[in-house]
């Protein structure tokens, strides 16, 4: 039996984006988008049930400031007491998972998408997503890019305005384009 664009898309496969089925998926998270964003006056705890409507997961206390966009909305979960400050992208063709009390700063992308290295095959229209794995209780400071396929460690702290291309060890700091590792200090 052949898979469906949707499925080939949820199985980190090559698919086609222009699929009825997709777009139709598209159609429904723009819509609940247009009205969660127009929830700013709203307090968060209100805004918690608007959440569970699309999101995969939400736990207690989770917090995604408006303005906020996402593809589908299906395929994020975020932990308990999860914070995205104002202007947070999730470009959720596949899993992205937050863990519990992670703090994510203003205007951070959170990217699954990604697209063929070979020429032929990007004409074609064809992409992928790899999924984006967040721990426990990390700090991604704003502006900050997440790359397709990175997992960031609990404990670990992203600078604001890196470039996050690989793998974050638990506990890690790292910063600049591409994230490096920092030598830190304790406080």
């Amino acid at each position: 039996m052949d898979k469906t664009q949707k499925q080939r898309m949820l199985a980190g496969e090559l698919y086609y984006p222009g699929d009825d089925e997709i777009r139709a998926d598209s159609r429904r998270c723009m819509e609940w988008l247009a009205r969660y964003n127009a929830t700013l006056a709203m307090p968060a705890r209100d805004r918690i049930a608007l959440l569970r409507e699309i999101f995969a997961g939400a736990g207690d206390g989770a917090v995604v400031r408006p303005p906020f966009h996402c593809d589908c909305g299906y395929n994020i979960t975020l932990g308990t007491d999860t914070f995205l400050n104002f202007g947070c992208f999730i470009l959720d063709i596949v899993p992205v998972t937050i863990g519990d009390r992670t703090q994510i700063g203003p205007g951070v992308q959170l990217l699954t998408a990604d697209h063929p290295r070979e020429a032929a095959a990007r004409e074609s229209g064809l992409e992928f997503a790899r999924p984006i794995t967040i721990g426990t209780n990390v700090w991604i400071g704003g502006g900050a890019l997440v790359l397709p396929g990175v997992s960031i460690g609990d404990h670990a702290i992203v600078g604001a305005g890196a470039v996050v291309t690989r793998d974050v060890a638990a506990g890690a700091t790292v910063a600049g384009n591409p994230a490096r590792p920092l030598a830190t200090s304790p406080r």
